[in-house]
């Protein structure tokens, strides 16, 4: 059942009322909202819960830069990573569906942060018309209460009753698993992204069922950031599992896996081959380009100001699109290799 507060009773839930109720200790409520990644996902949904419940409202933390009030004619993007050409076309496929509707978008970054994320999205729910957001950290009962307050549109990422625009699907994963097959590998690496990046989940649960259909031995390393400088830890890792080809969870990361194995030696794909997801702008520039996943980023974005804008109109009806992905085939994969290579040891320190 649910129970409206007002602002006065809302204002006296304190963080040790949410952690009795959710029955933890109030320092592990606090890290459920600071630094979710060293909570567990079972006690963070607890606790979120429990907040939900009593209505509580975090205060964004001291010190926090301030984040103005949206236009009254704007809607609001939240991305994990403005350095990441990733969201480049997801930015410009909302601004574009915006413009066209007489909107502008103003830009919220997380900068890979749970912090930064929550304040953000607590702020913007609160002032932009609506938000469309790749919320990686934010639990699902923190995402469902922001919907009732504000219409919210997810991105890569699905919650039960909140709409929500997938760049790829279960097939994507299974186009890179079969074109790994046709090409002879029997063994390959999968380097994890984020343990709590629902696509990360997505793409895993599809490789190893595909691996399992095709006989492919997948082996899953990781988690990494997705990021080119985590590539050298990612590529020392999946080197020494002794695999004919590495997928990377998305083109930043396996851009620094290529160049690392590329750096110590490996013949890519003589030895080895890498692939990723996304085919992020630069994904064709390296080496003799990245073979990955192509990702419909900029239709993704187009569909979920499309999503937002219905929502915002009186809209209803919880719609989650998954957009289908195709392959782009680069330089990066060839024939598995048949002997095994000379190349050292690699060290996960970059060169």
């Amino acid at each position: 059942m649910d129970v409206e507060r007002d602002d006065a009773a809302t204002a006296r839930i304190r963080l040790e009322d949410v952690a009795r109720e959710a029955g933890v200790a109030p320092s592990t409520a606090s890290r459920a909202f600071t630094r979710p990644d060293r909570v567990n996902f079972q006690t963070v949904e607890r606790v979120m819960d429990a907040a939900a419940r009593l209505g509580y409202r975090r205060e964004p933390p001291r010190g926090a830069a301030a984040i103005p009030a949206a236009s009254s004619r704007a809607v609001n993007l939240l991305v994990q990573d403005l350095a990441n050409p990733f969201f480049a076309d997801l930015l410009k496929g909302a601004v574009s569906q915006a413009r066209s509707a007489g909107y502008l978008v103003t830009l919220g970054d997380a900068e890979e942060s749970a912090t930064m994320e929550r304040t953000h999205l607590e702020r913007l729910t609160g002032d932009a018309n609506g938000v469309v957001a790749a919320a990686r950290w934010t639990s699902d009962a923190e995402l469902r209460e922001m919907a009732r307050r504000r219409p919210l549109v997810l991105f890569n990422r699905e919650v039960a009753g909140i709409s929500s625009v997938v760049a790829g699907d279960a097939d994507s994963s299974r186009h890179l698993i079969e074109h790994l097959h046709a090409l002879g590998h029997r063994k390959i690496v999968y380097c994890a992204g984020p343990h709590n990046a629902w696509s990360n989940v997505l793409r895993q649960k599809a490789q190893d069922e595909v691996a399992q259909a095709l006989g492919i031995e997948l082996i899953t390393t990781g988690p990494f950031k997705p990021l080119i400088g985590q590539g050298a830890a990612a590529a020392a890792l999946a080197w020494a599992r002794k695999p004919t080809a590495i997928i990377g969870y998305n083109d930043q990361l396996a851009v620094g896996i290529l160049r690392h194995l590329i750096s110590n030696g490996v013949d890519v794909p003589g030895d080895v081959s890498v692939v990723g997801y996304d085919n992020t702008y630069g994904s064709d520039f390296v080496h003799s380009g990245l073979t990955c996943v192509d990702a419909p980023v900029e239709q993704a974005g187009r569909a979920a100001v499309d999503l937002l804008l219905a929502r915002m109109a009186g809209e209803r009806t919880v719609h989650q699109l998954r957009l289908a992905s195709g392959l782009q085939v680069r330089g990066s994969t060839g024939p598995a290799s048949t002997s095994p290579s000379s190349a050292p040891v690699l060290s996960a320190v970059r060169r």
